[in-house]
């Protein structure tokens, strides 16, 4: 048997999907997703720490993707045009060919309330992360939080809607629309003044 191929977690995160969509993640081993491209248990987890992780791995490149776009974004950028930038820049992360993948990857997590779980929390540290950035570069609260919390779910109802059947449209242009409709709620005006 091969020890090491290139591209071996890219072959794995692939035969894990499609066993987790046939078969049902529960079901699925670790030893399983391995013997389907030829390999062993072991090799498995030298690249995953669970079968869970399999479904997860990239999260760090995709926060990356937010920072980078912060940080490419002018110095008098205000705090939803530093979101608007950090969504632009990871746009980049799921090209047309990807969508696919994208949702099969999610119908797998949406008939499994842990990987459910484990998916909000990977807005949640996508969150803190763009706020901790905002905050760096001189955001002060709550407009950070704010900023930040919004920019989680700008993406979220995003990649939702790119993934749904029959959508076509890029990511980058579905962000758009769904920041735009955010600025029209909040341009609304401030609610009834508190006591």
């Amino acid at each position: 048997m091969v020890r090491w191929q290139p591209g071996t977690s890219e072959r794995l995160q692939a035969a894990a999907l499609e066993l987790f969509a046939s078969q049902g993640y529960e079901q699925t081993t670790a030893a399983e997703i391995a013997q389907s491209v030829g390999l062993t248990e072991r090799t498995f987890f030298r690249h995953f720490s669970d079968k869970r992780e399999v479904l997860f791995h990239g999260q760090q490149l995709l926060v990356e993707a937010f920072l980078a776009g912060m940080a490419a974004a002018p110095d008098d950028a205000t705090p939803l045009e530093l979101v608007a930038a950090a969504l632009d820049s990871a746009a980049e992360f799921f090209p047309d060919e990807r969508r696919e993948h994208s949702r099969l990857r999610q119908a797998v997590i949406d008939q499994n309330p842990a990987l459910q779980e484990r998916e909000r929390h990977k807005l949640s540290v996508l969150a803190a992360t763009v706020g901790d950035a905002l905050r760096a570069r001189g955001v002060t609260e709550p407009a950070a939080t704010l900023a930040a919390e919004s920019g989680a779910t700008v993406f979220g109802v995003s990649f939702t809607q790119w993934i749904s059947p029959g959508e076509t449209r890029p990511i980058a242009e579905i962000e758009r629309g769904v920041l735009a409709e955010l600025r029209g709620l909040t341009a609304v005006g401030p609610g009834p003044a508190a006591d």
